[in-house]
């Protein structure tokens, strides 16, 4: 069992995640619940012998994480695996039901079970297969042209992959329900970003320029957001949003809410797909897009 903190959290969940279930319990030592989960939990882990890490973190200490998880009561455990929250439940659950969670994501021996998406375990390709997986989404849209989650999943795949012309052929039949449907109004951002850098291949992975113009001049807006674009076309996310954010703090309406428009943007094309939870579990949350959501609205609402 370890203690996490802020500047642990990336080695010992997000890293630890990618190989082996993380289970990160949140509590309190004021917390009477807690107080009769938290023997269990590392009795759990014990029994399992490997199967899964359990991680304690204390939600008085490390506020931050909390809100970032979205925390509203304790206990409150979440499960990551490869980097992401897939389940989670609260209260101070029986051994069994503890178990019978645990074993709907924990490896059999040496097993990984797929990872949890959107789609039913049974459907879902092989994590390990990326053809797969590009087909699944590929066939996904062709089956239902009109669905615009199997669409947006497709191009944002090919986009991932850097496969910028098989993207925008896809994105071509709903270019024009770009004012209307957000999250291509997002994809189109992306693209638009991508065919910048491109414009400017001696920018690509280099933003040093940028930096010596911004410490001349902390409002040259133009010069930060290009960062960003740049940023946003390599997959820099975080980057990107810290740069948009520095424009907000200091014009929350600069271009005609260009800053605040793509900075949403990136948190749709950030925001993993929903996943399946069981009556009386909480839906897994994205640390990073919570965070950031709430960065967001507290420079706007300032």
């Amino acid at each position: 069992m370890m203690n996490v903190t802020v500047e642990n959290f990336d080695d010992e969940v997000v890293a630890a995640s990618m190989h082996t279930p993380v289970l990160v319990d949140f509590w309190a030592p004021w917390c009477g619940p807690c107080k009769v989960i938290g023997p269990l939990l590392e009795k759990i882990e014990t029994d399992y012998a490997g199967r899964f890490k359990l991680v304690k973190i204390d939600s008085d200490e490390q506020q931050e994480l909390s809100q970032a998880f979205g925390i509203r009561s304790i206990p409150t455990c979440v499960l990551m695996f490869q980097g992401k929250p897939v389940d989670g439940f609260t209260g101070a659950l029986p051994e069994g039901q503890i178990k019978a969670f645990l074993d709907k994501h924990v490896p059999e021996g040496d097993v990984l079970e797929a990872e949890v998406t959107s789609v039913e375990v049974t459907d879902a390709p092989a994590a390990d297969d990326p053809a797969a997986i590009h087909e699944a989404l590929h066939q996904a849209m062709l089956k239902n042209p009109d669905d615009e989650d199997a669409r947006f999943a497709y191009i944002k795949h090919l986009l991932l992959l850097g496969q910028d012309d098989e993207a925008k052929v896809a994105f071509a039949p709903v270019i024009a329900k770009t004012p209307f449907v957000r999250r291509f109004d997002s994809l189109q951002r992306w693209m638009n970003a991508i065919d910048f850098t491109a414009d400017r291949a001696d920018l690509t992975g280099n933003t040093t320029s940028f930096d010596e113009k911004i410490a001349l001049n902390k409002r040259d807006f133009d010069t930060r957001f290009a960062k960003a674009q740049v940023l946003m076309a390599a997959q820099n996310w975080v980057g990107a949003m810290d740069e948009l954010l520095e424009i907000l703090m200091r014009d929350k309406t600069w271009a005609e809410d260009l800053a605040r428009k793509t900075f949403i943007a990136i948190l749709d094309l950030i925001e993993p797909p929903p996943v399946k939870v069981a009556d009386g579990q909480i839906p897994p949350v994205d640390p990073v897009v919570a965070t950031y959501r709430r960065r967001l609205s507290s420079v706007i609402l300032s």
